[in-house]
């Protein structure tokens, strides 16, 4: 099994003992996406929505370094403190997703790392050429 990691300065550097993403075989496994902005490694300030769009980004910037894109996602997991942003979140993915959609699942938590409202993680397939 080959597994290849996958870094970018487009994405949050990891904050502990993580790859941005593994590439093994045809899947792109990307891990968890949280609110910071890649310049600077803080958490975006503003409204709920800035965050939940600057994840997506984080999100979409690894795929593509990874020689995927969002077009080929699988398979989302979201983290959020609280459900109430689920709406939202089905709104904004809409303008980094198209139909048809992948598979995902929403779970709201107790509490995420660095105290971010959300945390999105991915399975993609690679692109073909």
């Amino acid at each position: 099994m080959s597994k290849i990691a996958i870094n970018t300065n487009n994405a949050p550097s990891a904050i502990g003992t993580y790859s941005q993403a593994i590439v093994s075989g045809e899947l792109v496994f990307i891990s968890g996406q949280i609110p910071f902005d890649p310049q600077n490694n803080a958490k975006v300030e503003g409204d709920r929505a800035a965050q939940v769009r600057r994840t997506f980004q984080n999100l979409a910037n690894v795929a593509e370094s990874s020689g995927s894109s969002l077009d080929n996602c699988l398979k989302l997991t979201i983290f959020l403190l609280d459900l109430k942003d689920f709406d939202m979140i089905n709104t904004i993915m809409k303008d980094f997703f198209s139909e048809p959609y992948p598979a995902r699942s929403v779970v709201e938590v107790k509490s995420l790392p660095k105290s971010v409202p959300l945390e999105v993680d991915a399975i993609l397939a690679l692109s073909r050429k």
